[in-house]
């Protein structure tokens, strides 16, 4: 699969290096004093400088959790996403939801957490026991 490419509004570049880069390990690529590239696990995402577009996102009910509408994040192996979410939680991140498996004994099983870089942009990072599971119904 070839990765993916995805800007985003940030408030504070020294911010999103520190969550970005220290926090999940992500190396960073070219920048500017407006924006700072990361490699998001072989993908490239982009933090630019746009204070004002920084907004906490809606929310939809999904399996009884307030789901952020707007979010991106990645799909891991298991054992990656159980690493990760002891990493946030020994940080003590705020989760929005803290790290559970969605839709237990039904199609589409997934381990997932989400929660809010700085700037108010939300991510999730999901995990499958099957990964044939990511597009089941």
């Amino acid at each position: 699969m070839p990765p993916f490419h995805l800007a985003f509004p940030v408030h504070d570049l020294s911010a999103a290096r520190a969550f970005y880069g220290d926090l999940l390990g992500c190396p960073e690529g070219r920048s500017s004093d407006e924006w700072v590239d990361f490699d998001f696990y072989g993908h490239q995402i982009v933090a630019h400088m746009a204070p004002e577009e920084c907004s906490p996102p809606s929310a939809n009910a999904v399996d009884g959790k307030n789901v952020p509408v707007r979010h991106f994040g990645l799909v891991l192996n298991m054992e990656q996403w159980h690493a990760l979410a002891e990493k946030l939680k020994a940080a003590d991140t705020n989760f929005l939801i803290e790290p559970y498996i969605r839709f237990k004994g039904e199609p589409g099983e997934q381990a997932t957490m989400f929660f809010l870089d700085p700037s108010g942009n939300a991510l999730e990072f999901k995990a499958f026991a099957d990964r044939n599971q990511l597009f089941a119904k």
